[in-house]
């Protein structure tokens, strides 16, 4: 109970409120000095209720948000912000690992601690397939093609928000965009190298054998190479335009 009321407090007074609420706090805090217990009760009850209706807003506009993105073009492609979390969503902020996937896998596993079920048999197809696609709509795996021009970027290995990864930056505009150094999960499932190192999938088959080609990148080093597809990797998606 005690978690539930710091919560709730936290985000009402962290949140731009309306003139209506601002009213009503007001009244709170007037009628908290009085002794009536009944007017304590009565305006207690009503902040809980705005409150309350503040906090659903705030994530429902969250999760309406976690479904559209602007998106940036570098080197001509549009490329979102974020990193795809679980399958039709993207990442809050740019800094979050979002989720690892296999290669032409739907299935979402998380960047943090350890995972139950893990599927260690080999993915198959010649390319990532729509109905796999974990990207949001409007959205898709990028091609070999795709990956491979942010490597023609200025790359910087930086932090965001205590976060290590990297910027990849447009040479003739300017504009850019961060991917996190998520790490990545071995053919076990076992986390590694978070922090460290940033995997990124693309749509592409190597000789439809078991390695598809993924954008890799530590602090020093930016390359496209091919690797195993069981491995769990972050997807960064581009515009279906």
């Amino acid at each position: 109970m005690g978690v539930f009321w710091r919560d709730l407090k936290t985000k009402i007074f962290s949140t731009k409120i309306s003139l209506f609420q601002e009213i009503f706090l007001f009244l709170f805090l007037k009628f908290i000095k009085t002794k009536n217990m009944k007017k304590r009760y009565i305006s207690f009850c009503l902040l809980l209720a705005i409150g309350t209706a503040t906090v659903y807003a705030n994530e429902g506009i969250d999760e309406a948000a976690r479904t559209i993105d602007q998106g940036v073009v570098i080197n001509g492609v549009r490329w979102a912000t974020r990193n795809v979390d679980a399958p039709g969503t993207f990442a809050y902020h740019p800094e979050n690992p979002g989720m690892f996937y296999q290669w032409n896998r739907k299935i979402g596993w998380r960047a943090t601690r350890n995972v139950r079920g893990w599927d260690s048999s080999m993915p198959t197809g010649d390319t990532w397939t729509r109905a796999n696609d974990p990207c949001p709509a409007g959205w898709r795996v990028p091609t070999q093609a795709e990956i491979q021009s942010l490597d023609n970027t200025y790359f910087q290995w930086t932090n965001v928000n205590d976060i290590s990864g990297g910027w990849f930056t447009d040479k003739n505009s300017g504009n850019n965009i961060f991917l996190p150094a998520a790490g990545w999960r071995n053919r076990s499932g076992t986390l590694g190298n978070a922090g460290t190192l940033g995997y990124y999938w693309s749509n592409t088959s190597v000789d439809g054998g078991t390695r598809a080609r993924t954008l890799n990148f530590g602090s020093t080093v930016v390359g496209v190479v091919g690797t195993n597809r069981v491995l769990g990797f972050s997807v960064r998606c581009v515009s279906d335009d």
